[in-house]
This record gives structure tokens, sequence and C-alpha cells, in this order.
């Protein structure tokens, strides 16, 4: 019983040890309360205040609660203050902050807003048209026959003044003789009464206006009241240098009075008619710059200035007719070519721009992140005006100097947790963008990874080719296949054939955007991924 009796008790006194070392350890291990002079649990609580949970792997993936990834592994947590590499809100509740490591390899860039003239351009179709107030026709006023053809081809080029065909009419040739009758007459009656010669005078007067209105020539009138000579024919004369465009003459053919027998234009000035989209017509002024591209001549750019603009819309396509002028001396702008039309809208007022990559439009707001300082950004509602090309109107939401994202915006998204950031924005606007910026997150956030062979590289392009091997996270077999890269020091000591280890996510449907790469060295060459047989085209 003694030795039953002594055993307890050392198991009692083993145990005790035990727990006092344990408690000891503990008190050790953790700080006291009182360790910490002076700092109350309110003020060690806002020290250590909870922002969100990293992924363990490094993915562009975060949380607001605590989980765990496809292998297990839990969430990290990140604390305000801490620099974990990566993105976190700032101090203000509307900002975020990213890493100076972070930002290199996105290949984040900012441009500074400022003022700029914002010429545009607006880009229609076209057709080259006769300058209608250059289109002569040759109609004779009376009846008669064609009695011979000094032009005869449709598209030949004629001088002003250059013969185009000879009349006959019994009724011209009775006006000429009333006319050399009338005229001789007037001279022979100079000694006559003033009663007689007034008479006489009034019927030159009207032989003569008579073959004025039928568009007989000065010079033959001259020669008729000079000889009194009235002759079988008459000549019609083009009224100006250019092309025959119509010619319904034929030699022996009667005409009546207005019958069209001829159709001069003169080309050396053209229009250009575009059709511009109902849309757009509102920036296009008269005035305005145009250039005209033919796709006869790639290598020529014709510059005009815009003349008109038509009252009328075409129901059927919904354009708007705007006519161009054009000088055309060498004759090779030929009617019914088809034109390229750009027409410059916009003026020489300086305006708040910004290029356009730096806005996110959600459809309904768009949005800006602009750079406080080195790795904090702040989103903002801006509300745009004019288009450029590249640059775009900012009519409220930043100021001049301030400098905005123009490139990588969409990874900083993917980055931070800038839903909640863009939710500090007021009322509704803020909801609005902060649903943009979750599509947007949702998108783009999820991160992959990947080891392959390197097949090319095309450093103007910006892309690369690789033979991968399987991606569990997509469900991918190996394949080849072409990814672009989020920033141009990647392509640093890529070459051909080199295995790698990279980083990947979807920029938008379909375009694969590296954003980590680096040389497999250890890896042997024989456990390379087998390049596919086909490049993969579904991606």
């Amino acid at each position: 019983m003694k030795t039953n009796s002594s055993l307890i008790a050392v198991a009692i006194l083993v145990a005790a040890a035990v727990s006092g070392g344990y408690l000891l350890g503990s008190q050790r291990g953790q700080p006291s309360t009182a360790a910490t002079a002076g700092e109350t649990p309110a003020a060690a609580a806002k020290a250590r205040k909870l922002l969100y949970y990293r992924n363990p792997m490094g993915l562009p993936d975060t949380s607001p609660t605590p989980k765990k990834d496809p292998m297990g592994m839990d969430y990290i947590a990140v604390y305000a203050g801490e620099d974990s590499g990566e993105a976190s809100t700032a101090d203000a509740p509307n900002q975020v902050r990213i890493s100076t490591e972070k930002i290199q390899k996105l290949g984040v860039r900012v441009e500074t807003a400022a003022l700029r003239s914002l010429e545009t351009m607006v880009r229609a179709v076209g057709r080259v048209e006769p300058d209608e107030q250059r289109l002569f026709t040759i109609a004779p006023k009376f009846e008669g026959y064609v009695e011979r053809l000094q032009v005869n081809v449709t598209g030949q080029a004629v001088r002003k003044g250059q013969p185009l065909f000879e009349a006959y009419s019994p009724e011209l040739v009775s006006a000429q003789r009333e006319y050399a009758i009338a005229a001789q007459g007037l001279q022979a009656m100079q000694d006559a009464g003033k009663d007689a010669q007034s008479g006489m005078k009034q019927l030159a007067e009207s032989s003569l206006l008579r073959l004025k209105n039928w568009d007989i020539s000065d010079e033959q009138l001259l020669l008729l009241a000079k000889t009194g000579e009235a002759k079988r024919t008459l000549s019609f004369r083009s009224p100006v240098a250019g092309i025959v465009t119509e010619k319904k003459a034929v030699q022996g053919m009667r005409f009546m009075p207005g019958d069209p027998l001829y159709q001069v234009a003169d080309l050396s000035t053209v229009w250009v008619i575009a059709d511009v989209f109902e849309q757009d017509i509102g920036r296009v002024k008269k005035g305005a710059k145009a250039r005209i591209k033919i796709n006869a001549y790639p290598d020529k750019v014709f510059e005009g200035r815009i003349s008109y603009v038509y009252p009328t819309l075409k129901a059927e396509t919904r354009t708007v007719a705007v006519r161009v002028e054009l000088a055309n001396p060498n004759g090779l702008l030929k009617p019914a070519m088809f034109a390229q039309v750009e027409l410059a809208v916009g003026g020489a007022e300086k305006l708040l721009t910004v290029p356009d990559s730096a806005v996110i439009d959600s459809g309904t707001r768009r949005i800006v992140l602009v750079q406080l300082e080195r790795g904090r950004f702040e989103p903002r509602e801006v509300k745009l005006g004019a288009f450029g090309d590249s640059y775009v109107e900012v009519l409220d939401g930043i100021k001049a100097g301030e400098q905005v994202v123009v490139a990588a915006n969409f990874l900083i998204d993917a980055e931070s947790n800038l839903k909640a950031a863009i939710g500090g924005l007021s009322g509704s606007a803020g909801q609005d963008a902060a649903r943009a910026a979750s599509q947007t997150t949702r998108a783009v956030a999820t991160g992959h990874r990947a080891e392959g062979r390197i097949d090319s590289v095309d450093a103007k392009a910006g892309s690369v080719t690789i033979s991968h091997g399987p991606v569990a996270s997509l469900g991918w077999p190996a394949m080849t296949m072409d990814f672009k890269l989020a920033n141009p020091a990647l392509f640093k000591d890529l070459q051909p054939g080199a295995s790698v280890s990279f980083e990947f996510v979807e920029r938008q449907a379909g375009e694969w955007l590296i954003t980590s790469v680096k040389p497999n060295t250890a890896r042997p060459a024989e456990s390379r991924p087998a390049t596919a047989a086909a490049p993969h085209s579904g991606h």
C-alpha cells in the first residue's frame, strides 16, 4: 500500500510540474498586458486593424473573411501598416495602396492630365462626283438637224470654244436673213426720216435679239452683219474646257428645241460626297478640313474642306451627306470612285484631357485611378466630354496636373480590393462603380501558373509563344498558345527554347497576360512539356 501511495504522489507531482511549465511557457510566449506600458486594449486593436485575407500562394485574390485555397492552405491575414507585397487599402477608405515591387511587376504607367487641343477625326465612306456647278449641257433652242459631228466620242477632252457639232435649221437660216436684211436696210436709210430709221432699227434689234436668244455667238453675229450672208449651218461650241460625259447627238438626227445633245463636265474641281453617321453629324462643321484617300492611289492623300452639310438624313442608312470640295488639276479623281474620308472635328481650344485608356467604363459610371503618390491610388468618378483619337475631355472629377493610371489599371483592380475603395464614393455612384469593379475583378483577378518552353518571342507585338504543360486551375491540357506580357521588362532573358515558369491572368475574353516569368534552369530538358499537336486557338 505504501508503494502504491508513493507512485500516486509522484504522478501528481509530475502532472503539476508539467502544468506549471506549460503555463509559464504560455506567459513567456505572449506579451502580457502589463508589458505594453500605457497601451489600452482599444489602442492595440487599432494598431492591428485587419484589412483582408490574401492568397497564400501570392495569387491576386483577396477575401474579407478567412478562407482556404484549392490546396487547403489558409489565407493570410493582412493588417493596416503591413507591407505584404500585395495591394491593400490606404489610410483613407477610398484609396488603394500597392507595393513598389508589385507596381514594377504589373507595369503600371501614369500620365499627367493636361490641357490639349482635342482635334479628332470623324471617319466615313464617300464617292467622287462631278461639281454640279461645272456641268454644262448643250441643248439647241430651235428645231433642226445634226449636219456633222466634230466631237463624236463620250469621254473626249475638249477645249473651251471647241466646235462640237454643226446644225442645220430652216428657222435659223430665216432668222439670219431677216437680220442681214434689217442691218443692210438700216445702213441704206441713213438719209431717211427719223421715223423710218427708228422702225428699221427696231426690226434689226429684234432680229439680233432672236439670234442671241438662240445662243448664236457674238463672233458669228459680227460676221453675219459684216458679210450679210446667212450660213446654212451653225457650229455649236463647248462653253468650258472639260470632258464630254454624255453624247446623244448622232449625225443626221433631227432634234427638237431643248433636246440635250451633249454634256461637258469641268473636272478641275470635284466633289466628294461622304455619308456621315447620325451620331457624328453634330460635330461636323462647314469649313473644316478633310482628308481623302482613294483605293486607286494608296500612297496619296487629298486635302479639301467641307463646303456643305446637307439638311436631310437618309432613313435607310441613318446617314447625312456631307460635301467636300477637292482640287483635281491632274484629273486623278474620277467620278464614281470610292473614297475614305476623314473629317476634322474639334478646334484649337485647350481642353482638360486624359488618355482614353485611363477610363474604366461601367456603362453608367466612368472611373479613373489617380496616383496620389508612388504606390497610392484613388479612384475618381469623372464626367467626360468630347472624344479624340486617343484622348478624352474630362469635364469634372480631376484637375490639370494630376497623374492618372493609363496602363495596367485593370491589374490594379485585380490586385487590390478596389471594390471597397470605389464603394467609398458617395451615393449610388459609388455603388454602381463598385459593381463595375466587382465584375472586372471577377473577370481578371484569378491568376494561374504554368511551366513550359518558349517557342518564339515577338518584342514588337509584345507577345510570346509558349508550349506549356497542363494548367490545373483552368483544366487545360498541354498546348501551344500566344501570351501578351504585362511589362516590357519581362522580355529580358527570354530566348526561344528556354524553359520557364510563369504566372498569367485573363485580361479580357481570350486574351491572356503574363504577369511574372522566371527561367526554369533547374528543370531537365527531358521533363519539359511536350508541344501540342496544334496551336491552342480556343483561348
